[in-house]
């Protein structure tokens, strides 16, 4: 083992050298371990959504890969020039599904960041906050989800004599009063409905079923959710 750290202080800077090769293995495990975590808190946070490329599994080992670069660009002048020239001609173009994909990868760009340069107490904060900012977010603030719709309710009736549609519309602002009527829809022989809804708890879904077809008859009531993850 100290023959191979000895060849490897060889091909590397004084500075660098200058630690060891435990401490530089501990920023790593660092690394390590807190992208472990986000990828913990993606899949507790947003692995429920409809959408996404499963990223969280890339983010151990771009946690430990990008610690080890700026480990090493930050001993050495030339190779941080020479990365930097490499870099400007690589180009990415898997696209990003999740709009929160691109918060959690630079989240992890940030504690690998902070591994890397060895401020711990900072890494330990930026995850404390990056907790606190999901969980705030989970319990839906007015005024970061007021313009988001947790689902639709779309009734078909097969008629609107007698009003039935009166009677259904009633139903969905008593029973979903956060919502708002999207659409409504008639052709030669059906009308259509169609409700935006916010926080229907999926245990009211049959009740709703239930009230929908008995204010009106053959009403034939479907509801979809958009974000299965808030539900």
């Amino acid at each position: 083992m100290e023959n191979i750290w000895q060849a490897l202080q060889s091909l590397g800077s004084r500075d660098m050298a200058e630690f060891g090769l435990l401490p530089l293995l501990a920023v790593l495990l660092v690394s390590l371990a807190s992208s472990i975590f986000i990828a913990y808190l993606y899949q507790v946070f947003y692995r429920a959504r409809a959408t996404g490329s499963q990223v969280y599994r890339a983010f151990p080992l771009m946690g430990i890969s990008i610690t080890a670069i700026f480990i090493s660009v930050q001993f050495s002048l030339p190779l941080s020039l020479g990365l930097l020239g490499a870099l400007s001609i690589v180009r990415f173009r898997t696209p990003i599904k999740e709009p929160e994909e691109i918060g959690f990868i630079l989240l992890v760009i940030a504690t690998s960041l902070s591994a890397a340069t060895f401020n711990m107490a900072f890494l330990g904060l930026l995850l404390a906050v990056a907790v606190l900012a999901l969980l705030l977010l989970r319990m839906h603030i007015p005024f970061l989800s007021a313009r988001t719709a947790d689902g639709m309710v779309m009734v078909v009736l097969p008629n609107a004599e007698g009003g039935q549609l009166d009677a259904v519309l009633g139903v969905l602002n008593d029973e979903l009063p956060r919502g708002s009527i999207d659409s409504v829809s008639e052709s030669a022989s059906e009308v259509t409905v169609s409700y935006r809804f916010r926080q229907l708890d999926p245990s009211r879904v049959a009740d709703l079923h239930a009230t929908l077809k008995g204010v009106a008859d053959g009403a034939r009531p479907t509801v979809f959710f958009h974000q299965a993850g808030d539900v």
